[in-house]
């Protein structure tokens, strides 16, 4: 049986979860970087803060964990519900899933690219989101004649 935590040792771990400069985020940042890319991280002045806003291309860029993200939310749902506290996390994580789709939007209508990437893809093929950021810029590129 899976160890309940307490309050008090809940409280503290949710404590510990960043919201910037998480690991994903830093390895795409360093990487992006390295290739010659310039960003603005967590740009405020867009809406939903995106952890990496290259303004020069117009392309935002969100690093989402998977659990606070509800990736494969058909299969972590239901999950969910038979865990401790589902009402509270189901709530939580299916906002969070509306907020981005609205995020999305508003990014779009603002002449904004969005790109999402979960994290575990980020640590595991990185080459791979490089070429997705490179081929949209490319895009841009060819779109405006730049």
């Amino acid at each position: 049986m899976a160890d309940v935590l307490t309050a008090e040792q809940r409280r503290k771990n949710m404590q510990h979860i960043k919201s910037k400069d998480t690991t994903i985020e830093v390895l795409l940042r360093k990487a992006l970087w390295k290739k010659g890319y310039r960003y603005r991280k967590n740009y405020k002045a867009l809406p939903g803060t995106p952890d990496i806003a290259i303004t020069k291309y117009k392309i935002a860029i969100f690093c989402d964990g998977e659990f606070f993200h509800g990736k494969d939310w058909e299969v972590l749902k239901p999950r969910l519900e038979k865990s401790n506290n589902s009402e509270f996390w189901i709530k939580k994580i299916s906002r969070n899933r509306e907020r981005d789709i609205e995020i999305n939007q508003k990014l779009f209508f603002m002449g904004w690219t969005v790109i999402r990437f979960w994290g575990n893809d980020i640590k595991k093929h990185i080459d791979e989101c490089l070429k997705v950021i490179e081929e949209t810029i490319f895009e841009i590129e060819c779109e405006d004649g730049l």
